[in-house]
């Protein structure tokens, strides 16, 4: 059984990886095993900024070949090392499941040795799992770039998500800081983990990656505007069909390196981007959109808000009239408050009063609606906008929780008493 002291060690140097959400997976279920990784029979908890912890998230190993300077498990790096044998961490995985402590499993490493060597260790991980110890909950796994098309395309069937980091948005920045990586090394699997996925689709057959594929970004470690952010997100979602772009706000790790930041970057851009990802994916925006002029998004507005502050020709929308893809683009409606107008209207016709009741954000949305013909809200462009501006700009810096954060919890969970 893996001991203590490693178990933090590897616990603490998985917490930069965001890619961790639980979300989408169908994988039926096998006789007289343990756990559910059906859509309803995983718990989502999250940390104050968004993080999900019901994952254990844990690295195989910390001893890393690579020199990627922005990485806290680099080569270069001193710090505290460790390793887990496969069967250690089926073992703990099985052992707080049983606790109740997790509902399933994020597994990442370190590239110790080879891509192949590790990505070898990775999938024996995730075989024994399903097969020897015949846990069916969820487990997302960290593909290894470069590493063998067989090994990678083998773990997909037994995953039910996995990712490939881009970590950094452009393969100059990638050669500049992280040297062993490269463009094609991570794209590539990608690509024949989508093609697969899609033939596994028309064929009904849901064992490959029922939950999709996903990747991460780290914002601000490199120099690239929002907009070659944005765009390569959109493209990724495009080519590759992913689930979800992730984003991460830099953490110094490395203040020897003078290309990189020696501050943190904060969380509101950070924030920012995933509005747009938002935007993207469920609202029918496209990336040429939402870029400002200097390719940089705002930070005292959100981005649908300063789209519709640039487009005053598109508004006053009429709400009893508009269809569900024009509802979306006003401030202060979602996605459920759009569908709920449609739905409502079919009725009778709405006015305000029915707007509050279905807790549309009127202090958004009224100086950009008409309800039968009437407009409520004001002319003065001033006033509108600084009715949308963010009250403080300041970026916060949270930091994430921790398993073992005090002596406390670490005896309660030696003791197994969580």
């Amino acid at each position: 059984m893996i001991d203590f002291e490693r178990l933090r060690i590897l616990t603490e140097s998985a917490k930069y990886d965001v890619s961790c959400s639980s979300s989408g997976s169908s994988r039926r279920n096998t006789k007289r095993g343990l756990g559910n990784a059906e859509m309803g029979g995983i718990c989502h908890s999250f940390t104050e900024d968004g993080r999900c912890i019901s994952l254990l998230k844990i690295l195989l190993t910390n001893k890393c070949s690579y020199d990627c300077q922005y990485c806290v498990n680099r080569r270069s790096n001193d710090v505290e090392r460790a390793e887990a044998t496969p069967e250690e961490i089926c073992e703990l995985v099985m052992s707080f499941y049983r606790r109740n402590m997790i509902e399933g499993l994020f597994l990442s490493s370190a590239v110790d040795q080879s891509p192949d060597a590790t990505m070898e260790k990775l999938l024996d991980t995730v075989i024994r799992l399903r097969k020897l110890h015949r846990f069916n909950g969820y487990i997302h796994l960290k593909g290894i770039p470069s590493a063998d098309k067989k090994l990678i395309m083998r773990a997909g069937e037994f995953v039910d998500r996995m990712s490939f980091n881009i970590e950094l948005p452009s393969e100059r920045s990638l050669k500049l800081l992280a040297p062993q990586k490269s463009k094609v090394g991570i794209l590539s699997p990608m690509g024949y983990m989508a093609t697969e996925k899609k033939q596994a689709l028309s064929l009904k057959y849901n064992k490959f990656l029922p939950a999709g594929q996903t990747t991460q970004m780290i914002v601000g470690a490199s120099p690239e505007s929002d907009g070659q952010i944005i765009r390569l997100t959109q493209g990724l979602y495009k080519k590759f069909a992913l689930k979800r772009v992730y984003f991460s706000s830099y953490v110094p790790t490395n203040e020897k390196n003078a290309l990189l930041p020696t501050s943190p970057v904060g969380i509101l851009r950070e924030h920012r981007l995933y509005q747009v990802d938002w935007l993207l994916r469920f609202y029918g925006f496209k990336a040429e959109e939402i870029l400002d002029e200097n390719e940089n998004l705002p930070e005292g507005y959100d981005p649908k808000c300063h789209w519709a502050l640039k487009h005053p020709e598109f508004f006053p929308v009429e709400i009893n009239t508009a269809p569900a893809e024009v509802l979306l683009r006003v401030p202060g409606i979602g996605f459920k408050g759009a569908y709920k107008i449609v739905n409502a209207r079919r009725y009778g016709k709405l006015d305000f009063l029915d707007l509050a009741k279905m807790r549309i954000v009127l202090k958004r949305a009224i100086n950009f609606i008409t309800c039968n013909g009437k407009f409520f809200g004001t002319e003065n462009q001033l006033a509108v906008k600084n009715t949308l501006l963010l009250t403080s700009t300041d970026s916060v810096i949270l930091s994430q929780l921790s398993m073992f954060s005090n002596d406390e919890i670490r005896q309660s969970v030696l003791q197994g008493e969580i």
